[in-house]
């Protein structure tokens, strides 16, 4: 669906911010989440935009599948979701941690966001042979109760150190003369992938006014429990703090959201915000913007590993002919100077994207153009 590619579309621009940021500010750090206390806000803000990306294209991920089922067997759509999940893990070991830092062979791996979509794909191909109810259950006791095993770690010699990374502690080890960093521990996006697979029977059984109504009311209730829970500051995240003196510090501190693993606080608000976004675009279904977005969230890995690249030839083209002017890489003196850049690479992505994106609607008989 048209609202659909749109919401993808407008989250990959997102995150197109959020990398142009990492390739041209990376001398200046950004925790996560960030430092109240310390960061520029116009930083922090920009980060805050970008945290909707993940939780949305997860989500997404889940309600495309069930879209998928309705025009396949479950045993059809669980296959192509074990085979898109694999190829996506085997993206982010070879092709996407290349565009990061070109070396072979790697001395950091980084586990981001494709692997772990590609991990939760792969779990719920299993999931979707449940009951409807059962994974919205499974959702929601995941999402919600997550957080509860916070406190849950194993040493680094302990044979449950790797899994337990993998699953919700952020870690690292070292293997075979590699660091590994696991950046996406899957058990939450596994519980977002089920909300969104669940979210999918709105789309076959509702018409569109009732979906609406329906995708708006749900998302302005997840962000009032948000703020709801935020302020009571018990649980869901950690606790946020008044900073003397500044107001806007105050606000940053109530915002700063976990999302390593993503915990319940940081999911209600970007969960909320993207399907009041997806009633947003259905409303708008024939606006030009609408179009416009729809055209790079239809061929969104395309987008994914084009921009990437794309961003590090330039990188690696200022370096050459400006050298390096802090610490040892090249970077822009001012944050306004990303900003720039980032709305002036935004057309050469759009048209490229847009031939494949033709491409693949009329090259089926290519069957490996689904994949991305």
């Amino acid at each position: 669906m048209q609202s659909i590619d749109a919401l993808r579309g407008l989250v990959m621009l997102f995150m197109l911010l959020d990398h142009v940021r990492e390739t041209w500010f990376l001398y200046v750090p950004v925790g996560d989440p960030v430092d109240a206390r310390t960061a520029m806000p116009a930083l922090f803000f920009t980060r805050i935009t970008s945290t909707l990306c993940a939780p949305i294209f997860v989500a997404l991920t889940g309600l495309s599948a069930y879209l998928y089922s309705q025009r396949h067997t479950l045993a059809e759509t669980s296959d192509f979701l074990l085979r898109r999940g694999a190829f996506l893990v085997l993206l982010e070991l070879t092709l996407v941690n290349f565009s990061w830092r070109a070396e072979f062979p790697f001395h950091f791996v980084f586990l981001q966001v494709i692997w772990a979509i590609g991990l939760c794909m792969i779990v719920l191909a299993g999931l979707i042979h449940l009951p409807g109810r059962a994974v919205l259950l499974l959702g929601l006791g995941i999402v919600g109760g997550h957080n509860l095993l916070d406190g849950v770690s194993f040493a680094p010699d302990s044979p449950m150190f790797i899994p337990w990374a993998i699953l919700h502690k952020r870690s690292q080890i070292e293997l075979a003369g590699m660091v590994v960093k696991f950046n996406y521990p899957v058990v939450p996006w596994i519980g977002v992938i089920c909300l969104g697979w669940s979210a999918g029977s709105w789309f076959s059984r509702l018409a569109p006014d009732a979906r609406m109504a329906r995708l708006t009311a749900v998302g302005a209730a997840m962000i009032a429990g948000f703020v709801i829970l935020r302020a009571i500051n018990i649980y869901g995240d950690a606790p946020w703090f008044t900073v003397e003196g500044s107001t806007i510090r105050t606000v940053m501190s109530f915002l700063a959201l976990t999302k390593y693993p993503p915990s319940l606080l940081f999911l209600l608000p970007t969960l909320g915000t993207g399907l009041i976004l997806l009633a947003l675009f259905e409303r708008a279904n024939h606006a030009r913007i609408t179009h416009w977005l729809s055209v790079l969230g239809s061929a969104p890995m395309f987008f994914y590993l084009f921009h990437l690249y794309l961003l590090r030839i330039f990188y690696l083209t200022a370096r050459a002919v400006f050298g390096i002017n802090h610490g040892d890489v090249f970077g822009f003196d001012s944050f306004g100077w990303v900003w720039v850049f980032y709305l002036a690479i935004i057309v050469p992505l759009y048209f490229p994207t847009r031939w494949f994106s033709n491409f693949k609607k009329a090259r089926k008989d290519i069957w490996w153009l689904k994949y991305l």
